[in-house]
């Protein structure tokens, strides 16, 4: 007995030492004491693992180091610090940290989930072709009005009576990067196209888990495992095997002359570089590229409506004085454009502070130095995974005044005017920054304003309250009912 309990004192001892030998051969930030074999993990709450993180930030400062299991991983706190990274080293801090669960899902292709040329190919090429197809120009607006359209008449048919519009928000912000990508938009009711949503949302949501954590940190063994992560896995592979049929279908179905779409565009770039080995164009990559922009495109916009939504329930007073803007620059009749943003101030305001204060992905996607790097004054190895800590840019003292608070008029100045804070980086920042910032802007804000214009909303009999959050990485709020009143 006595001898193993040397033997596990003397393990600890070793590792401990193994730890600092480590640290100071690469001049690592400061952090907590790992434990064998399971690092830091045990420390991270597990419905809110962003709050360890951030009394992390305030007791090691802003640039921390945590381990999962043996690996290093270097925390970025605080607006100021993720801006001299993000931007200031934009170069240094580009990577993405394939992370074990990415690497079995995404195979280091596609838009998200790669580095390097094919990354710069991948993301370059997407861009453009988005753009081209509306993304951030009028003619995407006409697409999101139509879903728009069809969300008021779903709220208008339950006649004030309580309902969940969380699976209609997220079909119809889906719908609109369907449309984009694969030139249709699919019906709201039917049951695959939910199963398909809702296989989004688990794994999104999977993410901010631990069970994330310990499948990234211990692959070898958990993948011969039951658990969550199976799920997850199979969740993936059946979305892909969805979208390469849409995407077989269009192979026998365009025009090369005329692409009907981001698919059509991409099988073009595929048949031009066709007799090039080293292509990044490719069947596969474009799989991975529609399966990270159908995923991309439709949980964390839809996220920020229905957090928007329950805000309104939460504050009746907020809801109403959006509506007297509205009426007072639309009146009850006309369908928002996007060009109204300017001319509807408060309501860009309550957006914008929707979008901080629900900080939905709060450790965005992990990053990963792509060589050794020196920031801060510590030197940051090769294939170190970095946790860009959106979450506290979102809620600095620095930049918000009690920033717990749901606030909007500190988006507004004297004169009732809107104005930016550049810590208001929900979209992160950089090279990495999401490529559809422009239409998840354009969403929110036409969804937001169309519904608005036509109810008002409130809590379901007995479900008035604070907003509680489900548990987990990301921050959403425990799903809710709605009561809809036709105000026109």
């Amino acid at each position: 007995m006595l001898s193993a309990v040397l033997a596990g004192v003397l393990a600890i001892l070793a590792f401990l030492l193994f730890v600092s030998s480590w640290k100071k051969k690469y001049n690592l930030p400061p952090g907590p004491t790992p434990w064998p074999l399971i690092g830091n993990i045990h420390q991270l709450d597990k419905l809110a693992p962003y709050e360890t993180l951030t009394q992390l930030g305030e007791k090691y400062g802003a640039v921390y180091t945590i381990y999962f299991g043996l690996n290093p991983v270097v925390v970025l706190c605080g607006y100021d610090t993720l801006k001299d990274a993000l931007i200031g080293q934009a170069e240094d801090f580009s990577g993405r940290a394939i992370l074990p669960v990415f690497e079995r899902i995404a195979k280091r292709k596609g838009l998200v989930f790669s580095n390097g040329t094919h990354w710069q190919q991948q993301r370059r090429f997407s861009l453009a072709t988005l753009r081209n197809f509306g993304m951030g120009k009028r003619s995407i607006e006409e697409r999101v009005t139509e879903e728009a359209r069809f969300l008021v008449e779903f709220f208008q048919k339950k006649q004030g009576k309580p309902f969940n519009p969380a699976s209609r928000i997220t079909a119809a912000v889906s719908n609109v990067i369907c449309s984009i990508v694969f030139g249709e938009r699919f019906d709201t009711e039917d049951e695959i196209f939910q199963t398909l949503l809702r296989m989004v949302n688990e794994n999104i949501t999977f993410l901010g888990k631990r069970g994330f954590q310990m499948y990234n940190t211990y692959p070898s063994i958990l993948k011969r495992l039951p658990g969550e992560h199976n799920k997850i896995f199979q969740n993936a592979a059946t979305l892909q095997t969805f979208l390469r049929g849409l995407i077989d279908n269009h192979i026998t179905t365009r025009d090369p002359n005329c692409p009907r779409d981001f698919v059509d565009t991409f099988l073009n770039k595929i048949e031009e570089e066709a007799g090039n080995p080293d292509s990044h164009f490719t069947l596969d990559s474009l799989t991975y590229t529609t399966f990270n922009l159908f995923i991309a495109g439709t949980e964390t916009t839809s996220s920020t409506i229905r957090w928007a939504l329950r805000l309104m329930l939460a504050y009746p007073e907020i809801q109403k004085k959006i509506q007297n803007e509205i009426d007072d620059v639309l009146g009850s009749q006309r369908c928002p454009s996007l060009e109204d943003r300017m001319r509807l101030p408060y309501t860009d305001a309550v957006i914008h502070e929707v979008q901080r204060f629900a900080s939905i992905i709060p450790t965005g996607l992990p990053h990963a130095t792509l060589y050794d790097i020196k920031f801060k004054g510590y030197t940051i190895p090769k294939d170190t995974q970095i946790i860009t800590f959106l979450h506290s840019a979102l809620y600095d003292i620095k930049y918000w005044d009690k920033p717990e608070q749901f606030n909007p008029g500190r988006f507004l100045d004297e004169n009732g005017k809107f104005v930016k804070n550049e810590a208001h980086i929900p979209f992160g920042a950089g090279k990495r920054s999401c490529i559809g910032e422009a239409l998840a802007k354009t969403e929110i804000f036409i969804f937001l304003v169309s519904l608005l214009q036509k109810f008002t909303l409130s809590s379901s009999p007995g479900e008035s309250g604070p907003i509680e959050l489900v548990g987990g990485g990301t921050r959403a709020p425990k799903p809710y009912d709605v009561c809809a009143e036709w105000r026109v």
